[in-house]
């Protein structure tokens, strides 16, 4: 079977913030793709402000570097694919695996395989493809890497890996140094024999293999991303598998349903370092970008006109929470700013969008005609989703995140997660409690003798809704905790993760400095003085269970005799202020969160406080 030979197809997978991107830029500095005078960013490949300010990949992107080898020779042109860390982008990452022929499996030296680690190694072992290990981040002095090179070779025996996938190569790399050697260093140092990524180039050379073709085959090329271009119209990306796509050539495009039409392909281009070039041709073997086509969808098939052959659809696992999206319905709606969009058929044209470019999100209808129900890997996705619709000028009324549910021989099961978290020895007992109501089980517990403990649970999805906050303040800031979904199991029971009850206002007005001073001691307060709000509008959280209905918008009454204590200053404890997904975590099962470009609100689903009353009532009756 004839070979490509001047071509490499590799992904770089790993858990969140190990180092994937940085890797990514050290190859691209090396392999010369940038000229001396350009000046260069960190992170290049996280081009999405979100992408910046979270400091985590959320879409994969490919890039391709021109390698020279040392021994002389033509030019190696190597695609990279820098796929997502966490597995809430789940869908990212089989899209990127789907268009390469090998994957580079980065570790770090320190906190060794994580649950994403098993989720993206899990997702590369099913698809066949050949690992290189990257022992990533060997100068951290906590680095340990004898046992992380051992976790993972326990990691791929607990996968099935066969024996070719367990013979992997293991590169030792300083990622931000730009440094890699196959020989191992001491614990906590660079590698020492070697000053660049060259024994990293040449074992991709050497182990990811060259891309295959039949001679003579029909043309066949599978869409795996979408873009966008203000003049090209939407981009497909795509792999060539067999034959070669010619810029003006007209092809068979195989729709999901099976139809077929034939279309134009009015520009090729390729990628080079971070921009796409014009081509004339790509064969197989080649990630390339094709305009022309507005309707095309991921996983649909561009083939020959003659003998058209469809390739394999891309599937992705189910999704596992929900939460409704709808227009924004609160008496503030469109009294931000100008130019919002606030109805209902621009809020599911930009739904409708969003499914074109997101293979793992689902769109279902509700009884409302303004709010649809919104499936997603997990609290993440959704929550970045709602965050981008945000920035762009939309207003949501977006409700408590659920998990979804499957009926299995006739019982009801939930999603279920497997949960490692990493947390010194004195936060055992705190941590033990706080999973303990959430109807976690203890797998294992192991002791690294460093006075931190790492500990694996089995724990329901919508245990894990709002537990980020609470497992903060509880290990004080110092506990990591990652989690991965495991399966379905039969549902747990009732569970009660929030404690304490709302403070809700009980008018429509303005926040003042007085009301506040009185109301600090029924509890935390989330708004600041002269905010506006309205009656049913959360402004804090009760200190007791129940909820409140309070006056945060009392003034204080001026009369013309002088006061004794008339000048003594009130302190004001400064408010929680929370996030979008602070506010997910914080809501209850009828509360929702109204988002505007401007600010995020929880209110009541109900805001008439005597609805809310009658409601408790019959429950209470019942």
């Amino acid at each position: 079977m004839p070979t490509r030979n001047d071509i490499r197809n590799v992904a770089i997978v790993a858990h969140v913030d190990h180092g994937k991107t940085t890797l990514v830029d050290a190859m691209l500095k090396q392999a010369g793709a940038f000229a001396a005078h350009q000046h260069l960013d960190d992170r290049m490949m996280d081009s999405n402000d979100l992408e910046r300010e979270k400091g985590i990949t959320i879409l994969a992107k490919n890039t391709a570097v021109k390698y020279h080898p040392k021994g002389g020779g033509e030019p190696i042109t190597i695609n990279i694919i820098d796929t997502p860390g966490h597995a809430d982008f789940g869908g990212e990452v089989e899209r990127g695996l789907s268009m390469v022929d090998a994957v580079v499996l980065l570790v770090d030296a320190s906190e060794g395989p994580l649950p994403q680690t098993r989720f993206v190694l899990r997702k590369a072992l099913s698809a066949k493809l050949p690992v290189i290990l990257c022992i990533n981040k060997t100068d951290r002095p906590d680095s340990r890497i004898d046992e992380v090179v051992n976790e993972t070779y326990d990691l791929f025996l607990d996968l099935d890996a066969d024996e070719d996938q367990i013979e992997f190569p293991i590169v030792y790399a300083c990622a931000r140094d730009g440094i890699a050697s196959l020989t191992k260093p001491e614990n906590g140092t660079v590698p020492a024999d070697s000053d660049s990524l060259e024994p990293f180039f040449s074992t991709i050379l050497s182990a990811v293999p060259a891309p295959t073709y039949d001679e003579g085959a029909p043309l066949q090329a599978h869409v795996t991303n979408l873009d966008a271009d203000n003049f090209l119209g939407r981009i497909a990306l795509l792999r060539v598998e067999q034959g070669e796509l010619k810029k003006g050539q007209t092809v068979a495009w195989i729709k999901r349903d099976g139809s077929i039409s034939n279309v134009r392909i009015t520009e090729l281009l390729m990628t080079e370092a971070l921009t796409r070039k014009p081509a004339d041709k790509a064969g197989p073997g080649d990630i390339c970008a094709v305009a022309g086509i507005p309707e095309i969808m991921i996983g649909e098939t561009l083939a020959d006109t003659e003998n058209p052959i469809a390739l394999p659809l891309i599937t992705v696992d189910e999704p596992a929470i929900s939460m409704t999206i709808g227009t924004n319905t609160s008496p503030l709606v469109g009294k931000g700013g100008k130019g919002h969009k606030v109805t209902a058929r621009l809020v599911k044209d930009r739904l409708d969008r969003e499914l074109i470019g997101n293979v793992s999100l689902r769109v279902l209808p509700t009884e409302r005609p303004d709010a649809w129900e919104v499936q997603g890997r997990g609290e993440l996705a959704l929550a970045i989703l709602v965050e981008t619709m945000r920035r762009e000028g939309f207003e949501l009324t977006v409700g408590k995140p659920e998990v979804v549910t499957k009926e299995i021989n006739g019982k009801l099961h939930e999603p279920i997660e497997r949960m490692t978290i990493d947390s010194p020895e004195e936060h055992l007992g705190a941590i033990t409690q706080l999973m303990a109501t959430r109807k976690g089980r203890m797998e294992t517990m192991t002791n690294h003798g460093s006075g931190w403990i790492r500990m694996e649970w089995i724990v329901p999805s919508r245990g894990l809704i709002g537990f980020r906050t609470e497992f903060l303040t509880q290990t004080r800031g110092t506990g990591i905790a990652h989690s991965i979904f495991e399966g379905h199991e039969p549902w747990f029971g009732e569970l009660r993760t929030r404690n304490n009850g709302s403070l809700v206002a009980d008018r429509a007005g303005v926040v003042t400095a007085f009301a506040m001073t009185n109301l600090q001691e029924r509890g935390v307060l989330f708004l600041e003085p002269t905010t506006e709000v309205y009656e049913g509008m959360i402004v804090g959280e009760n200190s007791r269970s129940d909820d409140m209905d309070v006056n945060i918008t009392k003034e204080k009454k001026l009369t013309n005799m002088r006061s004794s204590n008339a000048d003594v200053a009130e302190s004001i404890v400064p408010p929680r202020k929370l996030s979008l997904e602070q506010s997910l975590e914080f809501c209850r099962d009828d509360e929702c969160i109204e988002v505007t470009p401007e600010t995020v609100r929880i209110r009541k689903v109900v805001l008439d406080a005597q609805t809310r009353a009658r409601t408790r009532g019959r429950v209470a009756k019942a």
